[in-house]
């Protein structure tokens, strides 16, 4: 399998050089040279299978150049019991009138944990191969950077600079990251907003012969190998909701990034059976895109759901790819037009494809606090505020039923006072977290901008 940009100036790399290469040295993201189709014997069959297994049926489509043998070992090493507290990996439950998927049982208690341990053991293993040594740079919102810190912590060949915006993440989100001694991490606390945290990561990317000299590398959604990961879990909730292989699920995707419910795009056009609701927080430019046409940046705006507040969605560029009809042409205008005019106009065709391909509902943050007392009232469960606004997704479209499944993005422990806020009590916290308590934390205040975080990284790494 060969990859390309969705700007069309990078062409036919291996999945192996499009792991090391994130962001593509055109600016654009980068995508399979086709989709695998699969059949209702592949499904059936898929159904049977255990979750290492299915990552590796899933992900053996789309990657060549990895021995069968090595790919079964890095899959194995990422989803041991050592990282994921249950052997199912994604339990599904029932909780009042839909099901719930729990993405949270990862080392940092996240959903981003389903992709970063796989792209950790994914980096140890071709640095390993090319004898080379690499400096990942991200952002998060939230629950990205420590899933990402905790998928390379001492991993060999690898340093990870993490940017997450200062007093918007929750404090256990921080401490997470903070607390983290390896001497290949570095926590940078940014003032300014995750948005502006992005754009600096895309800058120093941007930057060829900053990013050639000290190879740099990505580990947020940018990167091809974590939306590959993220699509197993698609297939892997659809068995365990479905009654019969071959029926339709509704599955409700907390959306921020766009790189979640991208994954599950992708598994539906390779032919699993499943219609997507996306769910978003008052930061709702993708509900707007979907409802209306409306690409326009707005100012984001603190919620309940810090994971979620975000304005450029960085992987709705890969979805673009996939509207426009394959024209990258088309694609590169619009982005450009986005970084200009701060908008991109949905129009005729294609606002009725994405209409075709997404149902979109925001939530509020008194409509998060409605959908925690909910739940807890109908099943005495606790449900975090980014999944709330699936619920509230399920609940405004009328599709709280057993055929719909919400994605639980992160445990409610990491998002106390909200729960405490809806419900009156904090949520238990389980050992991950309290372990934190009373470990030191390290991190480095700055601006987010390009040259004092190069210059930060520079040197660091002469540290």
């Amino acid at each position: 399998m060969k990859y390309f940009s969705t700007r069309g100036q990078v062409k036919d790399i291996s999945f192996e050089d499009a792991v090391m290469m994130g962001l593509a040295e055109d600016g654009g993201l980068l995508l399979p040279a086709s989709l695998p189709q699969l059949s209702e014997r592949d499904l059936k069959h898929f159904s049977e299978l255990k979750y290492e297994r299915l990552a590796y049926e899933v992900m053996r489509r789309f990657i060549s150049g990895i021995p069968e043998n090595d790919l079964m070992e890095v899959i194995s090493k990422s989803y041991s019991p050592q990282n994921f507290d249950t052997p199912e990996i994604i339990p599904v439950v029932k909780a009042g009138d839909i099901k719930i998927a729990e993405l949270f049982h990862g080392p940092t208690l996240a959903f981003k944990d389903m992709a970063l341990q796989f792209l950790g053991n994914l980096f140890e293993y071709i640095l390993k191969k090319r004898g080379r040594r690499m400096n990942i740079i991200g952002a998060t919102s939230g629950d990205t950077g420590s899933a990402a810190i905790y998928g390379m912590r001492g991993k060999e060949n690898v340093n990870v600079f993490i940017l997450y915006p200062r007093g918007r993440v929750s404090h256990i989100q921080e401490r997470q990251m903070a607390s983290v001694e390896d001497s290949n991490v570095f926590c940078i606390s940014a003032a300014g907003s995750f948005d502006d945290c992005q754009d600096t990561v895309k800058a120093l990317f941007n930057d060829l012969e900053f990013k050639r000299e000290y190879g740099l590398g990505a580990v947020n959604s940018i990167n091809w190998a974590r939306i590959l990961a993220q699509i197993v879990y698609y297939f892997h909730i659809y068995f365990k909701a479905v009654k019969r292989v071959g029926d339709s699920v509704n599955i409700v995707v907390p959306t921020g990034n766009f790189g979640n419910i991208f994954a599950g795009y992708i598994a539906r056009r390779m032919g699993l059976p499943i219609k997507l609701v996306l769910a978003a927080n008052r930061n709702n430019i993708l509900t707007r895109a979907v409802k209306f046409g409306d690409y326009s940046v707005e100012k984001v705006r603190p919620t309940h759901s810090p994971s979620m507040d975000i304005q450029v969605a960085s992987n709705f560029e890969r979805y673009l790819y996939y509207l426009y009809g394959g024209s990258c042409e088309k694609v590169a205008e619009a982005m450009e037009n986005l970084k200009l005019e701060k908008e991109i106009e949905i129009r005729g065709q294609y606002l009725g494809q994405i209409q075709r391909d997404f149902i979109a509902s925001d939530a509020s943050d008194e409509d998060i606090e409605a959908m925690i007392r909910l739940i807890h009232d109908k099943s005495d469960y606790v449900i975090d505020p980014h999944t709330a606004c699936a619920v509230s997704a399920a609940y405004k479209m009328e599709m709280a039923s057993p055929d719909t499944v919400c994605l639980a993005t992160a445990h409610p422990a990491k998002f106390p006072e909200v729960i405490e806020d809806a419900l009156g009590f904090r949520p238990e916290e389980p050992e991950a977290i309290k372990r934190l308590e009373g470990m030191p934390e390290r991190s480095y205040k700055m601006d987010a901008d390009p040259d004092e975080v190069k210059s930060f990284i520079i040197s660091s790494l002469k540290g």
